[in-house]
């Protein structure tokens, strides 16, 4: 018997916020059952549930489990959206080739990735 992930959870100060830009990037909502007091606030993007809970501590190193996203768009195209919704960058990693990923920053600072779409990806392989 195998197992799951059942959700993915982000560490944060502010759970109401950080949920609301996580689902302006997967294009969901926020249940309005959730306010800005709680302490733990959900969405549920295709394909799983992501939980934001509130700890009294600050982000301080780079994380060591990060989330990938695989844009139905060009990459580009995706990475100047999520950058309008507030995430700032924190590594390119694009090739003059077309391959590669960028390094995003949620606006609570924990990296994610977005990398070529599959149109890129089966362009140049």
């Amino acid at each position: 018997m195998g197992t799951v992930i059942r959700n993915i959870t982000f560490d944060c100060a502010d759970p109401y916020e950080l949920a609301h830009f996580w689902a302006r990037v997967f294009d969901c909502v926020v249940d309005p059952q959730f306010t800005p007091e709680d302490e733990e606030v959900a969405i549920d993007p295709p394909g799983n549930t992501m939980w934001f809970q509130r700890v009294p501590e600050p982000k301080s190193v780079k994380n060591r489990v990060h989330v990938c996203l695989q844009p139905e768009v060009l990459r580009d195209q995706e990475i100047e959206r999520i950058r309008a919704l507030g995430a700032s960058v924190v590594e390119d990693r694009r090739n003059p080739d077309g391959t590669g990923w960028m390094v995003l920053a949620d606006p609570e600072g924990n990296e994610f990735c977005v990398l070529r779409s599959a149109a890129e990806r089966q362009a140049i392989e």
